[in-house]
């Protein structure tokens, strides 16, 4: 499958959530079973000799995406949720974003020191969230391999947020 054909059917929402903004929506490569697939193997592929102990995804959308890469690779999947979900100890992580502060959390035991762990999610634009997500990893002493996305705002400053890491994006939007 082609990048173009992928990157061709992404819907693009202009004014959401908020005047100005053009949302790049990710539902409609979900719904085709052949450009899902394709992402999944494409995305997959760099680790098939080599997988991470655990694929993290960052909610929501990183957990469809996460989820299929880890069956693909044989490994876990550890979730990285918003403040509130998850049901047992945490550790979080807050961060500042354009209209307020978030916070994310995760299991205090979701990973060892020194697993290997491939962060995911669909979209990098300022990468806040993903910056934060990888905080909560090295506070429990992951070893990240890399931090990977189906598209990347690359108007956005998300790549700096993230510099220490490889970043892998399948689409870039300038």
């Amino acid at each position: 499958m082609s990048f173009e054909k992928i990157e061709a059917a992404l819907r693009k929402v202009p004014d959401f959530p908020n005047q100005g903004i053009v949302y790049i929506d990710i539902t409609p490569l979900l719904q085709d079973k052949d450009i899902f697939a394709s992402i999944v193997d494409i995305m997959a592929e760099k680790y098939i000799d080599n997988p991470p102990k655990y694929i993290v995804g960052i909610e929501a959308r990183g957990f469809i995406i996460g989820s299929a890469m880890a069956y693909k690779l044989g490994c876990g999947f550890v979730p990285i949720r918003k403040k509130g979900k998850l049901p047992y100890k945490t550790l979080s992580v807050k961060y500042e974003l354009e209209y307020g502060e978030a916070e994310v959390e995760v299991h205090e035991d979701a990973v060892k020191p020194g697993d290997s762990v491939l962060l995911v999610d669909d979209l990098l634009a300022t990468g806040g969230t993903a910056a934060a997500a990888a905080e909560l990893l090295e506070k429990l002493g992951a070893n990240i391999l890399g931090v990977d996305f189906i598209v990347e705002l690359g108007f956005l400053p998300g790549r700096e947020a993230l510099a220490k890491y490889p970043i892998r994006s399948l689409i870039l939007e300038k």
